[in-house]
Order: C-alpha cells, then sequence, then structure tokens
C-alpha cells in the first residue's frame, strides 16, 4: 500500500500543484485537501506549501492559522504525524505554535527570487533522514515575509536541542536570525523552513538540480518502516 501524504490548499496558495508533484516523483500518494475539511483522509503526513495564503493579510499564516483543516493538522500533529510547512507554510507552523519562533518582512524590504544554498544541520527528522549533516545543497527561495526571528532564549534552545534544521550559507537571504533557514520541533516529525524543496526535485526543471528531493524521499522511508 503507497503511503499517503496530504498537501493542503488555502486560498493564494501558490505551490500545491508542484508539491503534489515532487511528493509523486519520491513514490508517494498526493492528496489535495482543502483549508476548509476538517478531515484529513486518513493520510500519513501532510504538507503545508508555500504561496501567499489569505494574501498574508493581517500578517503571513495569521489567517490560516484558523482554518478547519489546522484543527486537525494541530492535534495529528502533536500526536506524532509527520508535517512539513514550506515557505508560508513554515509561517503557518509557527502561527500554530507547532514550530517556535515568528517570520518577519525580508530585512531589505524586498522580494526575493533566487537559488539559495543552504547546509544541512539536523538530518534525524523525518523529512531530513536521507541528508547527512553538514551537507550543501542548493534549492530556489521566493519570499518577502522570510526572516525567521525568536527571543535569544528561543534561539539557544534551538541550538543546543540541534533543531536548527537548515542554515543559510554564501549570504543571508533576508537577515534571519543566527542564518536560520528552516527548525524542527523536538520530537522530529514537524519541519519548517522557508526555501522551496518541491522546486528542485527533476534535472531539467528549477535549479536544474534534485537537492530537494531528499525531503520527499525521506518521508517515503519513514513511513514504509513505520507501516
Amino acid at each position: 500500500m503507497t503511503a499517503r501524504v496530504g498537501v493542503i490548499t488555502f486560498p493564494g496558495t501558490l505551490d500545491d500543484r508542484d508539491t503534489q508533484r515532487a511528493v509523486r516523483i519520491a513514490g508517494l500518494e498526493p492528496v489535495p485537501l482543502w483549508h476548509r475539511d476538517k478531515d484529513l483522509k486518513q493520510v500519513d503526513a501532510v504538507v503545508l506549501p508555500g504561496g501567499f495564503s489569505y494574501g498574508d493579510y493581517l500578517r503571513a499564516g495569521a489567517i490560516s492559522r484558523f482554518s478547519p483543516v489546522m484543527e486537525t493538522v494541530i492535534e495529528q500533529a502533536r500526536g506524532g504525524m509527520p508535517v512539513l510547512g514550506i515557505c508560508n507554510g513554515f509561517q503557518v507552523l509557527t502561527e500554530t505554535h507547532l514550530l517556535p519562533g515568528a517570520m518577519l518582512r525580508n530585512n531589505h524590504l524586498h522580494f526575493i527570487c533566487r537559488d539559495q544554498k543552504l547546509r544541512v544541520e539536523n538530518a534525524d527528522t523525518a523529512w531530513t533522514s536521507d541528508y547527512e549533516a553538514g551537507q550543501e545543497i542548493s534549492v530556489p527561495l521566493k519570499n518577502i515575509d522570510g526572516r525567521y526571528v525568536a527571543d535569544e532564549r528561543t534561539l539557544d534552545e534551538l541550538e543546543a536541542e540541534g533543531r536548527v534544521a537548515f542554515r543559510y550559507l554564501d549570504g543571508n537571504p533576508n537577515g534571519s536570525l543566527r542564518d536560520i533557514a528552516g527548525i524542527t520541533n523536538a520530537a522530529g516529525n514537524v519541519v519548517g523552513l522557508m526555501p522551496h524543496p518541491e522546486h528542485a526535485v527533476e534535472p531539467g526543471v528549477g535549479t536544474g538540480r534534485t537537492d530537494g528531493l531528499g525531503f520527499f524521499t525521506s518521508i517515503l522511508k519513514r513511513l514504509v518502516s513505520a507501516s
């Protein structure tokens, strides 16, 4: 039986279909989920894709956090279901407090779109096990509210507990504190990052590399081993 990964669509989501394609390429079954439905359709994991849900009104991810589907996602994530938040999805995860910190406007106040080099800091999560700690990868980055911030105590805890999952290399693109590009919860089942691995899963598309495919093959192996 093929593992099923739900991909949530909010009003304003842009990258749901790209994410579904990445899930399929990795050998998983993508399951579209609508933001107004609490039913997760018996999926084994969930991805919150990138975009500008609800037009980023009030604050990026602030309204999506109250979508009916998120009630179930929060409950299931706290019970151990793997959840990945990409860009806007990362913003939603911070709004739900499944991940600590917050996302603010880029320090240069401009939208940025480029290939971004990252270093894998934690290869022990549900979404990063196909990488190696210290490995350098390149995936597309596109955001205007991508600056990760948290108080010093939270940052120190993330560092001490190995919960910084990815760090920016070759220049910080948005002013994120301590060059943080992505983090994980303590259990390792919830991961959020600003860059877009779903755009780097095929040689002929995006960066021309497949550096992002490891997110989706990681969760495939996790779900298969758990079945």
